[in-house]
This record gives C-alpha cells, structure tokens and sequence, in this order.
C-alpha cells in the first residue's frame, strides 16, 4: 500500500507503520482511552492496524509526536457506499479540538479522493465528549443500538449510531 500523508492546520494523519505500534498500544491502555476502547495488546493493535485488508489505520500525528489514532472502514458496494470512522486520541491531548480536525481531514480526503457521500460513527451512548467532538464536525445520531459492544468488564453498553452526509459538514 503507498505511502499517503493527510495534513490539516495543527497535525497530520500518515498510514499506520511497524514502529508505531508500542505507541499506539500505549495510548489505547490509557486508563481514560481504555473506559472506551476496552483491552490492546499489543497482537490486537497489529491485528487491526496492519492486518486487517478491510480497515485503514492512520496515527494522529502532532508536532512529531504519535498523539492517537484513526480507523477508515470503507462499504464498497456501489448501492451502500460510506465510510466508518473511529478514533481516538492520547489524553494529552484530549479537549484541545484534534480530534474534530483529524476526523474534518479524513472526511475531506475521503469525499474528494474516494468519492464517499455518507460516514458513520458510533461512540458509547455516555461518551458524551466523543458525541460532542462528533456533533462539531456535524455528525448527527441515528439511533440507539442497544448492548451494542462488550467492556473490558464483560458488561454490555449501548451504542449511539451517528451520521454524517458529505455536504452537512461543519
């Protein structure tokens, strides 16, 4: 897969390398990432950043530092085509809008290069944060998907399934 560098105002998104992967486990084991990401180890984040073919891994890269990280899923079917996001970032740097710009950078490059229309997000429906963050970029909630994934704790929470159509972004 070639090499693609996304760049906004204050970070960049590069594809998800070998050697960023004690510090993208690092930053999932952060004990406020983790309330919401659940258990990595360090064959979880290999799996799911280099080895998965249905699944685009970026690190969030601020002034030089791995500051989080992005998921893309793509549907490819040509009558149900968007793309699914997920992301998260480093408590460092937590509140300070770069998750809003991360997610604004992938959508554009997403809409402009690979022509999707639709994007999907589903955070935990008490993650009232990430839901905020999403609402600024003009995500707008769907529905409720009940006992939707599985803590760390084996209990089961409830997801909020989020939209966002290419020409409501804010």
């Amino acid at each position: 897969m070639p090499d693609l560098e996304l760049r906004g105002e204050r970070l960049a998104l590069r594809r998800v390398t070998e050697s960023d992967l004690p510090s993208i486990a690092s930053i999932l084991a952060e004990p406020e990432v983790a309330r919401w990401w659940g258990r990595y180890d360090a064959k979880r984040v290999r799996r799911e950043t280099l080895e998965d073919p249905h699944v685009e891994a970026f690190v969030i890269d601020i002034a030089g530092e791995r500051a989080g990280i992005l998921y893309v899923s793509e549907e490819r079917d040509p009558d149900y085509r968007h793309a699914g996001l997920d992301i998260s970032l480093a408590t460092a740097h937590q509140g300070r809008g770069y998750g809003r710009e991360a997610l604004r950078v992938a959508i554009d490059h997403l809409v402009a290069e690979r022509g999707h229309h639709r994007f999907t997000i589903d955070p935990e429906t008490d993650n009232e944060i990430a839901i905020r963050c999403y609402e600024a970029v003009g995500f707008r909630p769907v529905g409720v998907m009940r006992r939707y994934s599985r803590r760390a704790d084996g209990t089961w929470a409830d997801g909020l399934l989020m939209d966002l159509l290419a020409d409501e972004r804010l």
